[in-house]
């Protein structure tokens, strides 16, 4: 598991949370504990808030939709709570094939059985994407309307309007207007959230980060990598598969192979006399070597396995629920 010590992230968020991250001891009849669900559609920011509420990265971002595409649980301790956050892939409505239906099927999972619900969307935006997120959150389990990108909004008078129609649509436990970008907006997120938490004993070491393990993050940071320089020129269903993983010293030795679905799309990847790949792999090795503290030497292939995203027993294969 990731661990506190392993690394800071870059952004204002996560370094105000590296500074408050030492956790003095708790009765335990003091200490509450829940988990807290991060839902809304592609691309509004969930990856990005999930890691400024952890502290650190541990969720890719990029602006390809669908960059998170497995549940990701993130652990954070603030004063006598612990916050057990669950990031999801965003719901896709608009392909059906066996790649989408594992991811949705993963948030339908995620949010079933929860304490709490931050639905994200776009200050003053709200579309049938988001509808459509809206429509599968259960009943019985508080949701708070989380407006993120908050700071891009200019005329924040016109925001009045939206937040009734959005309280017509559904009986909100709470609005929240803020940039998850904002050390101060995710302080006070963490006292709105703090009231939904049962009292119970922690789940989990305060120092602890994430339930992913470090070979799941190398191939997440690969990914991420992999969707910011190829742009929208790769399709969303090229996946990383790590084919070792071992540690010698204080060095990690990974392999991993980025799989595309057509021969052109091997080309985008590798670029003109590989410099492509070789970009990829320099950028996820930097940011891996960030994150745990340790030297780490990465090799990256290309292969292509056409159809792999319409297959449901490749997609379990590779790794999706």
């Amino acid at each position: 598991m990731l661990a506190r010590a392993l690394g800071k992230a870059g952004d204002e968020a996560s370094a105000a949370a590296e500074e408050a991250a030492v956790v003095e001891p708790v009765a335990l009849e003091a200490q509450r504990c829940g988990f807290v669900a991060i839902v809304g559609k592609p691309n509004v920011g969930k990856s990005t808030l999930l890691n400024a509420l952890v502290g650190q990265k541990i969720s890719i971002t990029s602006r390809k939709a669908q960059t998170t595409r497995h549940r990701i649980t993130g652990y954070r301790t603030v004063g006598t709570s612990q916050f057990v956050f669950v990031d999801t892939p965003g719901f896709q409505t608009r392909h059906g094939n066996a790649l989408n239906r594992s991811l949705n099927k993963t948030v339908l999972g995620a949010v079933a059985d929860v304490d709490l619900i931050l639905f994200v969307v776009e200050a003053g935006h709200f579309n049938l994407a988001d509808a459509k997120v809206l429509d599968l959150l259960p009943a019985n389990i508080p949701v708070v309307l989380l407006a993120n990108k908050f700071d891009l909004v200019h005329r924040r008078g016109e925001l009045a309007p939206w937040l009734r129609s959005m309280q017509e649509r559904h009986a909100f436990a709470e609005f929240v207007p803020m940039s998850a970008k904002n050390s101060r907006d995710i302080e006070r997120l963490f006292g709105i959230c703090q009231q939904y938490l049962p009292q119970q004993a922690w789940m989990h070491d305060p120092e602890e980060l994430t339930d992913r393990s470090e070979r799941f993050m190398a191939s997440e940071m690969v990914r991420e990598k992999l969707f910011r320089l190829t742009g929208d020129e790769l399709p969303y269903t090229s996946t990383v598969i790590i084919d070792k993983f071992e540690q010698e010293g204080n060095l990690k030795r990974i392999a991993a192979t980025i799989v595309v679905e057509r021969d052109g799309h091997k080309g985008m990847v590798i670029g003109d006399k590989g410099e492509k790949l070789k970009r990829i792999g320099t950028e996820a090795r930097q940011d891996l070597e960030r994150i745990w503290g340790c030297k780490v030497f990465l090799e990256l292939w290309v292969k292509v396995r056409s159809g792999w995203a319409d297959d449901d027993a490749r997609v379990r294969s590779f790794g999706y629920e």
